[in-house]
């Protein structure tokens, strides 16, 4: 099993529109479908929680490493950490990284995620299955919300 989940999409924006829905968190919450009690700032947690149906008990928590402007946004968190009776926090979160390039039509959004070697083996080939398709996801969702409010 691989350590690492990686996505790449082309957007039909500039960086800057990018940027601004992976960075502001209200429009990070609404492609991402989670509602977070405040903005993203490095070296803080992020709380929340997942708005997503089915998933809505799932409280968001993540600690933003890097936000450099237009180029790189990147946090940890705890991969499909949703038993609302485990605490995961002894755990070593993996790291997700946004990074963006830009390209003759828009921007290239790369995403990956890694680090998942350090999650329990009990739940590693869940955790990895279950985010790299949610990652898939995702990526469908950011490019819809940025067609749309382009």
């Amino acid at each position: 099993m691989s350590d690492t989940i990686e996505k790449r999409i082309e957007l039909k924006a500039p960086v800057s529109r990018v940027w601004r829905a992976l960075t502001d968190h209200n429009e990070f919450g609404e492609w991402f479908r989670v509602k977070l009690d405040g903005p993203f700032v490095p070296g803080e947690v992020s709380t929340g929680h997942i708005t997503y149906p089915g998933f809505e008990h799932i409280k968001w928590n993540a600690v933003v490493q890097m936000m450099e402007p237009e180029h790189l946004f990147s946090f940890t968190w705890h991969p499909y950490g949703i038993d609302p009776d485990v605490d995961y926090s002894a755990e070593t979160p993996t790291l997700v990284e946004f990074t963006l390039e830009p390209t003759p039509s828009g921007t290239l959004l790369y995403l990956k995620e890694s680090g998942f070697d350090k999650v329990p083996a009990g739940r590693r080939a869940e955790a990895f299955r279950m985010n790299d398709g949610g990652w898939t996801e995702q990526m469908k969702n950011i490019e819809k919300h940025i067609a749309q409010t382009a």
